[in-house]
């Protein structure tokens, strides 16, 4: 066997036992009913799972199907639509654990490998390369997604909520099906954010979130720039669209700035942006830093709490 498939199937190898089908049931006409599937996978030695927030969204009762064909009921621990997660909780013994990766060294070009769990009994496999990085996108309904991977890892059906790993097996991203995009692009949130959002619907219920209502892209500094204002970053993050009636809007930001500080600390990607909008202490005036043009421009900025 050549050693690309090789690596493919031993990165996969790794993670198959963690990737579970998700399958909810509602109530019609008095009865309890299947009402929808997706994938997920378990995350924690005590039974966290990742999966969609769309897949379990009404759910009134939700299983959890192991490779192994072990069926089991979940618990819904919370869910967070702005970044389309939800974490559920099975009480059972015999899985594996997916191993969670840090994507803050993720590139552009990178391999990656999507997995789903669409029949409980049989995982599917596909690959691609990471196209795009730190990017937000509406999804379907509306919602902004914020540090969105885009990858050509065509996302089959029923593979929403499964993860998206690198050639070492380990998870840099929860597949989401909700983003509109062009045909044979797939989407995943992630992981640097997934284990924010988890740790804080773990702890508290649900998910804290200001909002400055902005879309964003990360993008390399100019070198000249960077080393005439003697900047740490190395990138930043282009605002490509500014929300009407928002914090941004009533600031003196622009589209097109890019930013370089917030809360008088260097952001060099959107994850960061992202950590800081999940501390309550910047629902104040808050300094911002961006690069117009040529120019070092430092504005105040009064981010608010984002409402579910």
């Amino acid at each position: 066997m050549d050693t690309f498939s090789t690596m493919i199937i031993g990165a996969v190898d790794q993670i198959k036992n963690a990737v579970v089908k998700i399958d909810i049931y509602k109530t019609t006409n008095g009865k309890l009913r299947p009402a929808g599937s997706g994938s997920g996978f378990i995350f924690s030695s005590d039974g966290f799972v990742f999966t969609n927030s769309h897949v379990v969204d009404g759910a009134e009762k939700i299983m959890v199907s192991l490779l192994n064909e072990n069926e089991i009921e979940a618990t819904l621990i919370g869910k967070d639509p702005d970044t389309d997660l939800a974490i559920l909780k099975i009480y059972a013994q015999g899985y594996s654990v997916a191993k969670l990766g840090d994507t803050s060294a993720l590139q552009i070009g990178q391999f990656v490998i999507a997995i789903g769990n669409p029949y409980g009994y049989q995982h599917t496999v596909t690959t691609g390369v990471v196209s795009a990085l730190g990017r937000t996108l509406q999804t379907q309904s509306g919602r902004m997604v914020d540090n969105v991977i885009q990858s050509d890892a065509a996302l089959n059906p029923g593979n929403s909520g499964g993860p998206m790993i690198n050639t070492d097996g380990e998870v840099v991203g929860v597949n989401t099906a909700v983003i509109q995009g062009a045909q044979g692009l797939s989407f995943s949130v992630d992981i640097n954010t997934a284990k924010e959002i988890a740790r804080q619907i773990i702890r508290d219920g649900k998910v804290f979130k200001a909002y400055l209502g902005l879309q964003l892209q990360d993008v390399p500094v100019n070198e000249k720039i960077r080393q005439h204002y003697k900047l740490p970053n190395h990138s930043g993050i282009f605002v490509t669209h500014i929300e009407a009636d928002s914090p941004a809007s009533r600031s003196q930001l622009l589209e097109g700035d890019i930013i370089v500080s917030f809360n008088n600390k260097p952001v060099a990607n959107s994850k960061e942006l992202f950590k800081a909008l999940t501390n309550k202490s910047v629902l104040t005036v808050t300094d911002i830093s961006v690069i117009r043009h040529t120019e070092l421009l430092n504005f105040i900025v009064v981010p608010v709490e984002k409402k579910g």
